[in-house]
């Protein structure tokens, strides 16, 4: 009887020792949902965004292609005006010495995931999509080119399937995709006189799921009688590949001019 006393003893302390453990978590937890309480937050430095390289590549993806038509209008397809717009800006940048990778060659189905992956897996880059819009509305028309607010960072490709996780791909937009895009924008409105629908912000899956800079062109409403005559023109068509080559070219320069000056100041400060 008397052995069993301290080892009593040593269980009640025990018990004691946990429910006051507990207590003090609760009484932490309670605290924290007070109203100016809460822990101060840190605030955070933006870190700048290194200069990239000037791209080597441009990797050109046709939207849609195979089953998969994108929007219709007359017997007019979306998947055949992207391949052929994407040929002529392919043909113009090869002329100016720019190499260039295709998502799909032909009338092939290639999927979303497939695009970004390949996009990936071409060093120094960057990923231009090339889509048509369509509309509830007929009368919606003009030129758009989006860029994704926030893209994955290597090895973080698992969470941009998640649209909650977002935010932790990139704690910034990326400044790269929406430069190219206000290039590619600029050009398309001064070339094609179609109305001006500026840049935008979007998750788009091929362009949030690529490291390099990316966008993606609206080159006009298939649900819009003007829009739908003048892409029947291939001239028309010429002149919406000559702008998007025309902004990749600007976007280019405006890299190297900022590589330069990056460059100089270093040298002047030692």
């Amino acid at each position: 009887m008397f052995g069993q006393r301290p080892r009593a003893r040593q269980t009640i302390g025990s018990i004691l020792a946990l429910a006051g453990l507990l207590l003090m978590i609760a009484s932490f937890v309670w605290m924290q949902r007070i109203p100016g309480r809460q822990r101060p937050v840190k605030p955070q430095i933006a870190q700048p965004q290194p200069t990239p390289k000037p791209f080597v590549v441009v990797v050109l993806d046709p939207g849609h292609g195979g089953q998969d038509s994108g929007a219709i209008c007359g017997g007019v397809l979306e998947k055949d005006l992207t391949l052929d717009v994407a040929r002529r800006i392919e043909r113009l940048l090869e002329a100016d010495g720019i190499a260039t990778v295709m998502t799909r060659v032909g009338d092939s189905y290639v999927s979303l995931a497939d695009r970004a992956a390949l996009a990936n897996r071409v060093r120094d880059s960057i990923l231009i999509s090339i889509h048509f819009n369509e509309d509830n509305r007929p009368v919606s028309t003009g030129v758009e080119t989006y860029y994704a607010a926030h893209q994955i960072t290597g090895g973080s490709f698992a969470a941009s399937w998640l649209p909650f996780l977002w935010r932790a791909l990139s704690e910034s937009p990326n400044f790269e995709s929406q430069s190219l895009a206000a290039f590619i924008q600029g050009a398309l409105v001064a070339r094609t006189r179609a109305l001006d629908r500026g840049t935008k912000a979007k998750q788009f899956f091929v362009i949030s799921n690529v490291t390099c800079p990316a966008v993606l062109v609206e080159g006009g409403f298939l649900t819009n009688k003007e829009d739908i005559s003048k892409l029947a023109s291939e001239d028309y068509r010429e002149e919406i590949a000559a702008a998007v080559s025309d902004g990749i070219l600007r976007y280019r320069d405006a890299v190297k001019q900022r590589q330069s000056t990056i460059a100089v100041t270093n040298a002047e400060q030692h």
